[in-house]
């Protein structure tokens, strides 16, 4: 166990890495060190780390964090807490692999060969044995590519599913291109939605890397924190992350900024990952109809045909997205479970839950804004 990922050599965790930004050494560290993610918000670093017998050689990480409480996670398991308590067992803390206060697939069994089918073995293997060790109700690893959700199932993991809309690139060779794939009907709306967001003279400035500025973060933190206060209370980033993951990893930021009279008025946060871009947190001071539709995912949708990415995923829920060419997506979570009696009741619910995801997303499929062939 690693209780500080400044305590791992940056080098050696990115080489177990595939490029993806929420888990690379620089965005956890940000987490860390801004105090966003610690001991004093209910996430207490305890990092697995994996090394080869024969020579000491790290040849693997799970990024892991013991909690006192369910939030900023995305996998809501409060009515599993509740029942266990009730039953009179202790669910907090517990074990819990995810990229904090990301609800974005990422592969997290890190391992030195990418496809290092022992060494994933292993780290979950760990996973089992830390549950044991600290004497905790649970393990869970939350927003696991399908593969890693497979094999921990193997090894005798629950296995959760979700949906969330995604954007797929179809090889559009521009935003057009994308549009004269859909129905007339929303074709028609998008344009419409388009034209409204900017009729009150917006603009939307893309902002990379080192044209990022502090003061470009202090409106966007602004931003941030007034969604955040509607929506749940309390921002979970606090202001010095966005300095952090500025100076450590700006290549992989890109901020879209909408000024009006001279002045910024919303924004949204997005990364930029090999084939993926991420938009993660929006906001704004000013209500303008559209607004948050043409920026967070028309202004997307575009980057990602002009840069050859191939996906665009947009967050979490968000049923209104699917009428903007976002379709459903399985998300994958593993959990592990120490108590046999509870372990088969979650088993049961689960069973359920999966057929009702499958249904959802069988049904949704079917009312895609595209074409019918």
């Amino acid at each position: 166990m690693v209780s500080a990922i400044t305590d791992i050599d940056a080098a050696t965790w990115d080489a177990c890495t595939s490029g993806n930004p929420f888990v690379k050494h620089a965005f956890l560290a940000a987490l860390e060190r801004s105090g966003s993610a610690s001991t004093e918000t209910g996430w207490q670093p305890y990092h697995i780390k994996l090394t080869r017998q024969s020579d000491g050689q790290c040849v693997g990480f799970l990024p892991c964090y013991l909690k006192g409480h369910s939030y900023g996670e995305y996998v809501f398991d409060h009515a599993w807490a509740n029942a266990f308590e009730h039953a009179g067992g202790r669910y907090y803390p517990k074990l819990q692999s995810s990229v904090p206060f990301t609800p974005v697939t990422t592969p997290r069994l890190l391992t030195l060969g990418m496809d290092d089918f022992a060494s994933k073995t292993a780290l979950l293997q760990s996973v089992a044995s830390a549950v044991e060790q600290l004497g905790v109700s649970s393990a869970h690893l939350t927003f696991l590519p399908k593969s890693e959700a497979e094999l921990a199932a193997k090894l005798g993991f629950l296995v959760r599913t979700d949906q969330q809309f995604h954007w797929k690139n179809n090889s559009y060779e521009s935003f057009d291109a994308f549009l004269n794939a859909l129905s007339s009907r929303k074709r028609k709306q998008i344009k419409k939605e388009r034209r409204t967001a900017l009729a009150n003279g917006i603009t939307i400035e893309h902002l990379r890397g080192t044209d990022i500025t502090e003061a470009h973060w202090d409106q966007f933190f602004a931003f941030y924190q007034d969604t955040g206060a509607r929506k749940w209370g309390q921002p979970y980033l606090n202001r010095d992350f966005f300095t952090r993951i500025q100076k450590t990893m700006p290549d992989d930021i890109l901020l879209f900024m909408c000024r009006r009279a001279g002045r910024y008025v919303a924004g949204a946060l997005n990364f930029i990952g090999p084939d993926t871009l991420y938009g993660r947190y929006w906001g704004c001071l000013e209500d303008h109809p559209c607004l948050h539709f043409e920026t967070c995912y028309y202004q997307a949708i575009d980057f990602a045909i002009k840069h050859g990415l191939s996906t665009v995923e947009a967050g979490a829920q968000g049923p209104h997205k699917l009428a903007r060419g976002y379709t459903p997506v399985k998300t994958y979570s593993a959990h592990w479970i120490a108590n046999q009696d509870f372990k088969a009741a979650i088993e049961r619910f689960l069973k359920i839950e999966r057929q009702d995801i499958d249904a959802e997303v069988n049904y949704l499929t079917t009312r895609t804004p595209f074409k019918k062939n």
